[in-house]
């Protein structure tokens, strides 16, 4: 009976630690909005996207591929029916120009969503309540593969009305 107690024991105890390993990851993404610490510092500026994607508060800010900051927050605008995303810069990167492009990015293939922002050319610089004005949306793979196929069975179908015609063409010459 000794050794079937121990078993359980041990079974029981490695459920528990797999369970707060799963809480801690949870917690350790930028999705899940628990936040450990203070409020980070730095200046926030939005900007305005016709779609998002999956683009989640707590996500990547970069600028040549380096994090200078995260998605601080998404808003829905019912008057311009676009979604407002707040970017929050860390303190360090004051000098990012005011006609910078930003767009939505995917993180390899199937990855998380970003944004990033490739930097204009303008002398001044974006501060705390600016807008970035030239934007691009994500682009969603599922409406890329929908497009696709429906490019493809429309090329399909037609094919086969056109090859259809010239095999009644054929049947009718040989009468």
């Amino acid at each position: 009976m000794r050794p079937n107690r121990t078993l359980e024991i041990g079974t029981g105890l490695f459920v528990l630690l797999g369970f707060a390993a799963l809480l801690f990851l949870t917690t350790q993404l930028p999705a899940s909005g628990v936040k450990f610490g203070a409020a980070k510092a730095g200046y926030h500026v939005t900007a305005e996207f016709d779609n998002i994607g999956d683009l989640k508060v707590g996500a990547p800010v970069t600028v040549a591929g380096v994090r200078v900051g995260e998605v601080a927050g998404i808003r829905f605008d019912s008057k311009d029916y676009k979604a407002v995303v707040s970017l929050r810069i860390d303190p360090q990167y004051q000098q990012i120009p005011e006609d910078s492009f930003a767009s939505i990015q995917t993180q390899g293939l199937l990855g998380g969503k970003y944004v990033g922002i490739s930097p204009g050319g303008l002398d001044s610089y974006l501060k705390d309540g600016s807008r970035i004005d030239q934007t691009q949306s994500a682009i969603v793979l599922e409406s890329l593969i929908n497009k696709f196929f429906a490019g493809y069975t429309s090329k399909g179908s037609g094919d086969s009305h056109s090859q259809g015609a010239d095999n009644q063409s054929k049947v009718e010459s040989k009468k």
